[in-house]
């Protein structure tokens, strides 16, 4: 009797083998750098993507707030007439707003005090968006101050010592202080605005005469639908005004809506937000190199394993489905790892940040998780799947040839594939073509580079050694370090080249994150001016400058200031519209502040022309070099300027370079004359305040139209910002300096089993361990010392190139730096090697002697 057949069994799937294999691998940890490489990327993607997404749902959010309405005309001058007729035809609601700064004073009876402030004078019905957040008021307040009250900023009551109900002055005016301000909608964020607020009824705004003809105010009109309204009036309003503006030539006059909103804050986080992506670009770049190392050190070790499935009948299909699984099943594990780790990084930087998101932001969108799991599958699949689908093709004879089975060379071009992609990707990261451009381009150049330097060195170190081991009066170990090496090139090209990408990326942080910590806190002269004073009226000159002297200030900077428009240049008027790039647009369509002096300013430098080289006759202007750069101007052109209504025409004589950040009184537009007394104008004078003495509440109670600027204190506040974006940079560079270690490990241990077989049958000849530990040692420092070196050098270009075009501060080279780089280079790969090669002479001889026979 036949027994009953048994049920054939099923294969199991290629996903179930792939889970199996991945599960396997794992354990035997031969994916945990890849997988961590790949985690650490993302984080620090995600991390930066977060920040940036609640950021810009939080401005879009709070558009019409940040604004003050749904739309807003601001201008330099009194809101024209026919835009507020233009309002009033699309039945549109308006408030007026004035701001400028000035001196807020206490009375004598309470102590005298004077602080910087910024002046606010509203209309009836301010805010129409939004509200304005009391801390503190007195009984019975509305939306708005009232006539006769100021509301201030806490920092206002707490430097004059006021408190609520007690008069404040301002100007010629005393206003009684009604509520302490939280916040306002339309404000703006960030350290745009140093001075704190005072905001009265713009009914008292002429009582306090602080409007005067050259005085700098900023005049806004913020507009809503009112009753009536078609539901696109707002729109309407903005098409009709643009073109009024356009036709009519009204200088100096800007339109604000929604879709354009206000870039205070954006601003304010630009180049810390430049920072944060530059380092996730890199920490993007280090993890491609790691993962390609990783990969390929993955395949070889499977070689043999996918020989022997091909003589057991698996087909290559089968083979490559599996390990294409795998590898899918590694990159979304470690993405979703990196995507969780990126959502807690961004939290801490929140929080550092927390002095200039000053916005309450919504929670994040699920983009930046798409986003980093998108970049940590195409890390994977691009640079990690190419090696490891060549297995597929490994040939059966394998089991018995172990010369078969290696890459072939079309997995170059699935590389090169992988490589554009990433480019791609980086630019996408930058969000600034010029970022991305350098850093896709610097880095794809550095790798043909460090690998065609290494084939160079390799190819001159096989020259120079001596074949003959004795004679040649080196170390022993030294010779056969440089013979391994020279022996064999395409592992020392590889080595050479992973590990210099790698150094590249980290001393390119270090070089512009403390060059450019170092410009930013770049300290103010021993005698450098720390008080601005503007608005100082000519019959106001004899008597200010007694009162600096009896306060024992001599050496001051002393300049007329006038007010002027550029209407012409060589005859042609001048339009926003003419030029392309933005900040030309604003310069053409905004006021001067414009000087004269017989003498060149000794703080400035001419870098073209000649000063005082003007004809008999004509008036000679000698213009800022970024400011002729920026309008396309150059020596010889002809520019006039309206000042109050009179038109002055000059040649350019000469061209300066300013140095802005001096401290010192500088000008777009000098004329080189010493006197010009048709123009009206205001002085402006810079000085070192005397420690002892009080100038500054002296000069408030004699002279209570002028503006005194104590620029200390806001260098003060900028350096606190800057210091909070300092510590969200350096926190996010520890991420990237250990996806910079991770590509070191991964670089000498793509190594390991080669070094293995070596050090397999030199131990078998003979060779003692502590010999082959000199030769190790030697062959570490020697590669990393060479890509330390190219690496520094390349780092120096690159870091000028950013420097000068992306965040655009002065460079100073540093000779130094590829030889300090090559120390550092040599210790860690020194490190890296002894951490991952420290169980390879530690293996018993019989093992060892095995798998050189096995070989």
């Amino acid at each position: 009797m036949k027994s009953p057949a048994l049920p054939a069994q099923r294969p199991p799937s290629t996903l179930a083998v792939a889970w199996r294999q991945l599960l396997r691998d794992w354990r035997a940890g031969e994916l945990r750098l890849l997988m961590l490489a790949v985690a650490l990327a993302v984080a620090a993607l995600c991390a930066v993507a977060f920040l940036s997404d609640r950021l810009d749902q939080g401005l879009r959010r709070d558009a019409a707030q940040l604004l003050g309405g749904d739309a807003v005309v601001a201008s330099d001058q009194p809101t024209p007439q026919a835009l507020i007729d233009l309002a009033r035809e699309q039945k549109l609601t308006m408030v007026r707003s004035a701001t400028f700064p000035s001196m807020a004073r206490a009375t004598e009876a309470q102590g005298g005090e004077s602080r910087l402030v910024a002046v606010k004078a509203v209309s009836a019905g301010y805010p129409l968006r939004g509200r304005i957040a009391l801390r503190e008021a007195l009984p019975g307040r509305g939306d708005a101050p009232a006539a006769g009250e100021v509301w201030v900023d806490p920092a206002v009551a707490d430097g004059l010592g006021l408190k609520l109900g007690d008069p404040l002055l301002l100007g010629d005016s005393q206003l009684q202080v009604g509520a302490l301000i939280e916040t306002e909608p339309d404000r703006g964020a960030g350290f745009m605005n140093f001075a704190p607020r005072v905001m009265l009824a713009e009914s008292d705004l002429a009582a306090t005469q602080l409007v005067q003809p050259a005085s700098r105010i900023t005049y806004r009109m913020a507009l809503v639908p009112g009753a009536g309204a078609a539901p696109d009036a707002v729109r309407r309003f903005v098409t009709a005004a643009e073109q009024l503006v356009e036709k009519d030539k009204l200088r100096g006059v800007r339109l604000e809506s929604l879709e354009s909103g206000r870039p205070e804050m954006r601003q304010t986080l630009d180049r810390a937000a430049r920072f944060l992506r530059l380092v996730a670009m890199l920490s993007a770049l280090l993890a491609a190199v790691a993962v390609a190392l990783a990969a390929r050190d993955f395949a070889a070790r499977h070689l043999d394993a996918c020989a022997m499935l091909r003589v057991l009948g698996q087909p290559q299909r089968r083979i490559a489905w599996a390990y294409g699984l795998e590898f899918l099943l590694a990159g979304l594990g470690a993405s979703l790892a990196g995507v969780v780790v990126g959502l807690g990084l961004h939290q801490v930087f929140v929080s550092l940040l927390a002095g200039l998101v000053n916005v309450s932001l919504p929670p994040p969108s699920v983009w930046p998780a798409l986003l980093g799991l998108g970049l940590g599958l195409s890390l994977l699949l691009g640079f990690g799947l190419p090696p490891v689908l060549q297995l597929a093709a490994v040939p059966p004879l394998r089991v018995i040839r172990r010369d078969l089975g290696a890459p072939k060379a079309g997995s170059l071009l699935v590389l090169g594939a992988g490589v554009a992609g990433l480019a791609a990707i980086l630019v996408v990261l930058a969000g600034d073509l010029m970022l991305g451009g350098i850093a896709a381009a610097g880095f794809g150049g550095a790798v043909l580079l460090f690998a065609g330097l290494a084939w160079a060195a390799v190819r001159l170190l096989r020259r120079v050694v001596p074949s003959n081991v004795s004679g040649a009066g080196v170390p022993r170990w030294l010779l056969l370090a440089t013979r391994q090496v020279a022996a064999r090139p395409g592992f020392a090209v590889m080595q050479v080249a992973s590990l210099a990408v790698g150094l590249l990326a980290l001393a390119l942080l270090v070089l512009l994150r403390t060059d450019l910590i170092s410009s930013w806190r770049q300290a103010t002269p021993a005698s450098a001016p720390d008080r601005f004073v503007i608005n100082i009226q000519p019959d106001q000159t004899e008597s200010f400058r007694k009162t600096l002297a009896g306060a024992g200030v001599q050496d001051y900077d002393w300049y007329p200031m006038i007010r002027g428009r550029l209407t012409t240049i060589n005859g042609e008027a001048v339009q926003g519209r003419r030029f392309a790039e933005e900040r030309a647009q604003r310069l053409a369509e905004r006021e001067f502040n414009l000087s004269h002096t017989a003498e060149q300013p000794a703080h400035n430098q001419i870098v073209a022309g000649r000063w005082d080289d003007a004809k008999p006759g004509e008036m000679g202007m000698s213009v800022e070099e970024g400011l002729a750069q920026t309008l396309g101007l150059k020596l010889g052109d002809t520019l006039a300027f309206d000042i109050a209504g009179q038109p002055v025409q000059g040649r350019v004589t000469s061209l300066r370079k300013v140095d802005w950040s001096s401290m010192r009184v500088n000008f777009f537009v000098l004329f080189e004359a010493a006197e010009l007394p048709d123009l009206p104008s205001t002085q402006i004078a810079a000085y070192r305040n005397p420690p002892a003495a009080k100038l500054d509440r002296e000069l408030a109670r004699q002279f209570p139209n002028l503006t005194v600027i104590d620029v200390s204190a806001q260098l003060n506040q900028v350096q606190g910002v800057l210091n909070q974006v300092i510590q969200a940079v350096q926190f996010l560079f520890g991420f990237t300096l250990a996806t910079g270690l991770v590509v070191l490990l991964a670089a000498v241990g793509s190594t390991r089993e080669a070094r293995t077989r070596e050090f397999a049958l030199m131990r078998a000849l003979g060779a003692p361990s502590s010999l082959l530990a000199q030769v190790q040692r030697a062959e570490l420092l020697g590669v990393g010392a060479l890509a330390g070196f190219l690496a520094g050098a390349v780092a120096l270009v690159l870091a000028a190139l950013l420097a000068r075009f992306v965040f655009q501060f002065d460079w100073q080279l540093k000779p130094w730096v590829p030889l300090a780089s090559a120390v550092v280079g040599a210790l860690l790969a020194w490190s890296a090697g002894w951490w991952s090669l420290r169980g390879v002479l530690q293996r018993p001889v019989v093992q060892t002697l095995r798998e050189a026979q096995a070989e």
